[in-house]
């Protein structure tokens, strides 16, 4: 068969042995040797008794589950049915740190009606079903993640709920039989997993080559011992999982604990979100109700707009500027602040090695602390072991000089926001790197924290070299960043459109927070002004109304100053809209804010002064802007910058960006809404053109 060199450490086997005398698969008579036939999504050979199946999507970096994978598994199960041969199969996956990562949303895509959608499902179920009563024992050797239907392959078992569906395949009802979402020494304590590979040490040959050898040997080792019956995947259960399960027949136990949970995914989703849901409602009433809320799923506005999220990802994952000149294996970092300590964290986890410079001692300790808690964090999760995390830690290096920079292949400043420190700093390690350094003065925007935010902002400008932009997107890439690459502007694109929404006052905060977040806004509009800080509020504030003029009014400049004044900066002074206490989740107002905003405070006009026409003066302004950067050419376009908005400012995913969200409420409508704004409050309510160019043109669409 066909050896692969991509498969990543971190890997498990799991099992499903099945009754022999069950029905067997459909068999389709096949003459030739499984060699001679052609596919495209398997290699397939056998290893004395063991057929040996691995699963390599084309054109891809990982495999999805698709129509002509699925065809390809059932032709080649139904080629090892009859052959005396074969007493068992191994399933694996030739791709770098993944088995199947889930079903291939293109093919739900390209669906118009809820019966197409239903007709996949049910063909999935039907070939999972086969796979389930096959006569040959069948083991999943997974190296990496597995995902959604590639779970439901291997084990048919983990719900899907990224993409606004449901476990089309029947996950729905063998999850509650088996086990939750968890790692994989877990899953082998628990008997979802039979045999665990340990990773390889130092060898002659590459490691993932080394690594799907051994998995692969490891996973015919264990299809032996279960096809001779040496080996037995069962577990036996312990009291309280027998009690569970015993309690999970009485109807009225299970009703409570389906009630239970559904109150639980409504706190969580806001009412938002119908998948998680339906998922309930399925593993309650049965699996033949699946396919057909599968279907209904794949046809909301919440999917698409969930899937549309989904392939702008993928597109920002990709160096659109090619691949670099020079790899960067060598960064340095000034500043060792939150911004540039959560850059070193990302980037030592990803294998560079990094410099983190400080002007303080007392400075560079907290960013070296601060990155080495991040890293803990992982260990105790159990993402990395002690020794990974020491290891990963050993990559970085602090310090107050300038030594080890003339091995740089990039330096990203990080230091304060102040204009001629910047200038000071990057005039003193301009002479300290190698001609072939890249020294990044703008064009990485980070979002914080660093290590969790995954949105990367890439500014360019007319004078960027295509290899400049390529390196750092490579590097981006590396640290594991979705990028949206934007033109160099006032604020580029996030942060413009977030400003106009930190400008609006007047509201009760906890009312604020209530209505923002109930749009599906992780974070409250006044919550979000103390965790920025007011003084950056209002700086922003100040200098986009320079440029921009009156768009970017609506609040009142004096209510900013005088917080600023009096200190009420938010999180970084303890007070802003609310006492803000470090480890203190409950929240309570500040309430020598109260002096303030009643001297300052205009009563809000009737007209537009309920809750929804305050919800929705904060989202419009917000919208308005997107579609304004992307008429003046900021953004390059609206898929990039419906990722920006959802993935860096948090705008509700259900609702798939402010693009999408204009062609879902329809821009005719949000025309009517800003006019009305518009009379009421002024010129911050004006709609740009391209708004009123798609209002004027019904059948233009942002999303495709």
């Amino acid at each position: 068969m066909t050896k692969s060199n991509n498969v990543q450490q971190g890997h498990f086997v799991t099992v499903t042995e099945h009754d022999r005398n069950k029905t067997p698969l459909l068999y389709m008579p096949c003459t030739e040797s499984s060699a001679l036939l052609t596919r495209t999504h398997i290699n397939y050979g056998v290893k004395g008794d063991v057929a040996v199946i691995q699963i390599n999507s084309p054109n891809s970096k990982v495999n999805t589950l698709s129509k002509e994978l699925r065809l390809e598994v059932i032709e080649v199960m139904n080629e090892i049915r009859p052959s005396d041969q074969i007493r068992s199969a191994v399933l694996i996956s030739s791709k770098p740190g993944c088995f199947i990562a889930g079903a291939d949303v293109n093919m739900l895509a390209a669906c118009k009606i809820p019966r197409e959608v239903t007709q996949i499902s049910q063909e999935a179920q039907s070939t999972l079903e086969k796979l389930e009563k096959s006569t040959k024992t069948t083991v999943a050797a997974i190296s990496g993640s597995c995902l959604g239907g590639g779970l439901e392959l291997a084990v048919s078992c983990t719900p899907e709920v990224l993409l606004g569906i449901l476990p089309g395949a029947g996950g729905t009802q063998r999850l509650p039989k088996m086990v939750g979402n968890i790692r994989a020494d877990r899953a082998k304590q628990m008997g979802l997993v039979g045999q665990l590979v340990e990773p390889l040490g130092p060898g002659l040959k590459p490691p993932e080559e080394r690594t799907i050898e051994y998995t692969e040997e490891g996973a015919i080792t264990f299809a032996k011992g279960l096809a001779d019956k040496k080996i037995s995947p069962k577990r036996d259960k312990g009291l309280v999982e027998k009690l569970t399960a015993y309690a999970m027949t009485i109807p009225l136990v299970r009703r409570q604990v389906y009630k239970n949970v559904e109150e639980k995914v409504r706190k969580q989703t806001k009412g938002l979100y119908p998948a998680p849901l339906k998922i309930i409602d399925v593993v309650e009433t049965g699996i033949d109700q699946g396919s057909d809320k599968f279907g209904e799923l794949a046809m909301t506005e919440e999917s698409k707009a969930l899937m549309g999220l989904y392939h702008g990802q993928v597109l920002c994952k990709k160096n659109k500027f090619g691949a670099p000149q020079k790899d960067v294996k060598h960064l340095a970092i000034l500043g060792a602040g939150l911004m540039g300590a959560g850059i070193a964290q990302v980037s030592v986890d990803k294998g560079l090695k990094t410099i983190l410079k400080d002007t303080t001692l007392t400075g560079l300790g907290q960013g070296q602390q601060q990155a080495f808690k991040g890293l803990n964090e992982k260990m105790k999760k159990k993402a990395l072991t002690s020794f990974e995390r020491d290891f990963v830690f050993s990559n970085l290096t602090g310090q107050l000089d300038y030594q080890g920079f003339e091995k740089a292949d990039m330096v990203i400043e990080a230091v304060f926001e102040n204009l001629s420190l910047k200038h000071r700093v990057l005039k003193g390690v301009e002479a300290m790197i190698p001609d072939h350094c890249i020294l990044k003065v703008i064009g990485m925007h980070y979002f914080s924290p660093v290590d969790k935010m995954q949105l990367l902002e890439m500014i360019t400008t007319e004078k960027t070299s295509k290899d400049t932009s390529a390196s750092a997107v490579a590097v981006d890439l590396k640290q594991g960043k979705v990028i949206t690459v934007v033109k160099d502007g006032p604020d580029f694109y996030t942060t413009r459109c977030l400003a106009p929404m930190m400008s609006e006052e007047g509201v009760d905060p906890k009312k604020l927070d209530s209505l923002t977040t109930s749009f599906g806004l992780p974070v409250g509009a006044a919550t979000l002004v103390d965790e920025v800080g007011v003084d950056v509020a209002k700086r922003v504030t100040e200098d986009l109304s320079k440029v921009f003029g009156e768009r970017f009014g609506g609040g009142n400049p004096e209510l900013l100053a005088q917080r600023v004044s009096k200190g009420f900066l938010g999180r970084k002074s303890g007070k802003g809209f609310y006492i803000c206490q470090e480890g203190v989740k409950s929240k309570n107002l500040n309430s020598d804010m109260d002096s303030i905003l009643a001297s300052l405070k205009v009563p809000p006009k009737s007209e537009v002064s309920s809750d929804e026409d305050i919800q929705f003066c904060l989202v419009t302004r917000f919208v308005n802007e997107a579609v304004m950067c992307l008429q003046e050419g900021i953004l390059a376009t609206p898929a990039e910058g419906d990722i920006g908005a959802v993935f860096g400012l948090g705008f509700p995913p259900c609702l798939g960006g402010p693009f999408r969200f204009v062609d879902l409420y329809g821009a005719q409508k949000l025309v009517d809404w800003f006019q009305k704004y518009e009379a009421a409050h002024g010129k911050e309510f004006t709609p740009c053109q391209l708004l009123a160019d798609h209002a004027n043109s019904p059948d233009k669409k942002f999303s495709q």
